[in-house]
């Protein structure tokens, strides 16, 4: 998760790297040329976590409120954090079988 300080709000984005790659576009580049096994190997278990996550909150009785929250929280710092947070794991998870 995202701690920067108010030091660090003098760069134009501290979301990117020093190439001015997204976590996201980092995960598109690699997934291009990765070997493909390791990709769909890894982009199955993201998306096994998320039907857990979505079993669990149904079990709770918890999906209407869940899809609520998606709604309201398309402009949402903390979650834009976490969604960055998943594509690093993505790539490094896809990068480190790939060598």
């Amino acid at each position: 998760m995202s701690s920067f300080t108010e030091e660090e709000e003098d760069y134009e984005d501290a979301r990117t790297d020093f190439w001015g790659r997204t976590p996201q576009s980092s995960y598109f580049e690699i997934a291009k040329t990765a070997n493909q096994n390791i990709v769909e190997q890894e982009l199955e278990i993201v998306f096994r976590r998320l039907a857990v996550a979505e079993k669990m909150l149904e079990d709770r009785e918890l999906a209407d409120e869940h899809e609520k929250q998606i709604k309201s929280l398309i402009i949402d710092e903390d979650i834009d954090d976490r969604t960055a947070s998943v594509f690093i794991d993505l790539v490094a998870a896809i990068v480190t079988q790939c060598e």
